[in-house]
């Protein structure tokens, strides 16, 4: 798991980085777990567009991932790591004591051939999943559930991590990597350790080409815009906005848009 840089053939070459793969053990993916993906270019159902900048982008098959590690008690094998266009982590292909096989997003340390369990009372090994609960204090985790049996919903994305740092009476306490404390019911499962592939965010795509791959159109700013445009739009000359910036609709960056203050309870300490 490293990061390759090129030869600077051209300007966009001289910048440009990529994941050198080394962890990856093969390039076909198990065909029984795959779902055409698609793609809606940012367009609800009625066909306007409701999210920007979206649309293009290669091809990808959708691997269907295990968030929930309900099969408990019963070991499984890591047989192999592989990518997944859907997202910027590895994910891992098990195979079950029983014959069946499953994907779920692979942590930093796990190889080919290691042993996994997920259920009350697994030891506190890389990969496993277990009730939060079962874990000790200051337990680095991911694929956390906010409610028990639901499937994780926090902390997935590559090389993120929460950490276990208390436990009240049905309630623990996890600090997230944006430095929010939460509490969480004790009976949600969590996977051990640090959610694999780290060196994404250090990755520089060097040219525009490499964004419309992924599916993001380009991101035209305010200030570039004309006045109908945009509240920051026109003025003679180069412009610089002349107020502070917000949405093609007036609403200004940086204001709270949460909403959801019945789980206001649930947050101990803030990210800010």
């Amino acid at each position: 798991m490293g990061i390759k840089k090129y030869k600077p053939t051209s300007p966009s070459r001289r910048s440009q980085t990529a994941n050198d793969f080394t962890e990856l053990t093969t390039d076909i993916p198990y065909k029984p777990l795959l779902v055409n993906l698609r793609s809606k270019g940012g367009r609800n159902n009625v066909g306007h567009v409701t999210v920007w900048h979206r649309g293009g982008g290669n091809r990808k098959a959708y691997r269907i991932i295990d968030f929930k590690r309900d099969k408990t008690g019963i070991p499984a094998k890591v047989e192999t790591i592989e990518y997944d266009p859907n997202r910027p982590a590895r994910i891992a292909l098990l195979t079950y004591r029983d014959g069946e096989r499953r994907y779920m997003v692979a942590p930093v340390g796990l190889q080919v051939g290691d042993e996994i369990i997920s259920g009350k009372g697994a030891e506190i090994k890389i990969g496993n999943a277990l009730p939060l609960s079962d874990m000790p204090l200051g337990t680095f985790i991911h694929n956390i559930e906010l409610r028990p049996g639901e499937g994780a919903k926090l902390v997935r994305s590559a090389g993120s991590s929460a950490q276990l740092i208390a436990k009240e009476d049905k309630y623990v306490q996890v600090k997230l990597s944006s430095g929010e404390v939460r509490l969480i019911l004790s009976g949600c499962m969590a996977t051990i350790g640090q959610v694999s592939n780290p060196d994404h965010e250090n990755i520089s795509y060097g040219k525009a080409g490499r964004i419309r791959w992924l599916g993001k159109r380009p991101h035209v700013r305010g200030v570039a815009m004309n006045p109908v445009d945009h509240p920051l739009g026109g003025g003679e000359g180069k412009a610089s906005g002349g107020r502070p910036a917000c949405s093609p609709w007036g609403r200004p960056e940086g204001v709270k848009t949460r909403q959801n203050k019945r789980t206001d309870k649930f947050i101990v300490k803030r990210r800010k």
